[in-house]
This record gives structure tokens, sequence and C-alpha cells, in this order.
């Protein structure tokens, strides 16, 4: 889907918005939930066989990923991972510190990391280089949206759901200050 075709919104009555204005409803669920489809579909095509681990990066991908691993037609294994780059600060630092280490052994089995938004891409390239150290057959990346903006992404990301205006964007798992994962479509906050 293209960007693009967003629906400005003047007023969307949601009760789980708390009265907080939204610019716009970037994706709505049906297109979610169809891309979510399509790409389930990919990724059965791209693992036709070996272990396939698709493996959440916490907190934001949490829905998409329950949604993804019921559309991928083939055995898998799921698990988490907690990566922190922030510390005290506002801006990632680069040091990535795993808050929670996947329990599933990695070494010989497809990884497929699961994240809600490509950004700056330095968090994500850090944590691929440490899964990198742990001999997976594959490791790929599959993000609901990619902002594009990334200048420090030394991995392409296989699977991509959409691509993201550069807008705070909250909703299907985004979250601001921990408020709003818990909408079904994806909506720019003003």
């Amino acid at each position: 889907m293209n960007v693009s075709s967003v629906v400005p919104v003047k007023s969307v009555e949601d009760p789980r918005l708390d009265g907080r204005p939204v610019k716009r409803i970037a994706l709505s669920a049906e297109d979610i939930a169809a891309r979510v489809r399509e790409l389930g579909r990919e990724i059965t095509e791209t693992y036709p066989d070996g272990d396939l681990l698709v493996l959440g990066l916490l907190k934001g991908s949490f829905i998409f990923l329950s949604d993804l691993v019921r559309e991928i037609r083939r055995p898998l294994q799921v698990d988490f991972i907690v990566a922190s780059s922030y510390g005290d600060a506002t801006v990632s630092s680069g040091t990535v510190r795993l808050v929670y280490d996947p329990e599933t052994t990695l070494e010989g089995k497809h990884i497929l990391l699961v994240e809600d938004i490509v950004d700056s891409g330095r968090t994500l390239s850090r944590l691929l280089d440490l899964l990198s150290e742990r001999s997976p057959r594959s490791l790929e990346v599959c993000a609901l949206l990619h902002k594009h903006i990334a200048e420090h992404l030394r991995y392409p990301t296989k699977f991509v759901g959409f691509d993201a205006p550069n807008e705070f964007l909250v909703g299907y798992g985004l979250d601001h200050a921990e408020n709003f994962r818990h909408l079904p479509y994806i909506a720019s906050l003003q």
C-alpha cells in the first residue's frame, strides 16, 4: 500500500483514544489485516524447510507478531527478545543491552526477527550483530512499518508491511508513553 493513499480524519469517535485527537488514520485495521495475510504467504514460501523461529522484539511487535504467526502456514516456534539502547536518554546510544534473551536455541534455525517499525536502524543493526553470533541458519527481519530514514541500518529488511510516513504513529502495538498500543489501526497523533 502506498502511504499517500491514507485518509485524513477530522474527528475519530473512538473511546480508546481517550479524547486525544488524531491527525489521521494512517492505516486501517482492514488494510493491516490484508497485508499481514500477504506477509504470511511470503514468509511461508520463503521458508519451505528447516526450523523457523519467529522472534518478536518487544514491546511494539506483539500484536503484529501474534497476527503474523497465525498466517504462516508451516511449523514454527515463537519467542521474544527485549533490547534496550536508550538508558535514560531520549536518543539511542547504540549500545544494546538484552533485557530479555530468548530461551530458545538459535543455532541452525531460520530466525525471523519481527519488529514494529524501522526508523534509525541503530538498535536493530546491533541486535542483528548479536543474534548472528549465535550461528543461525539464516537471519532476516520482518517489519510492519519502515520509514526508510535509517542511516545506521546495516542489514536489509526482507519483509516490509508498509512504507511509513515520517510522523509519530500509534496503534497496533505502537505506543506513546505506553498508551494506544491496543488500537486496531495505526493513527498519526496531532
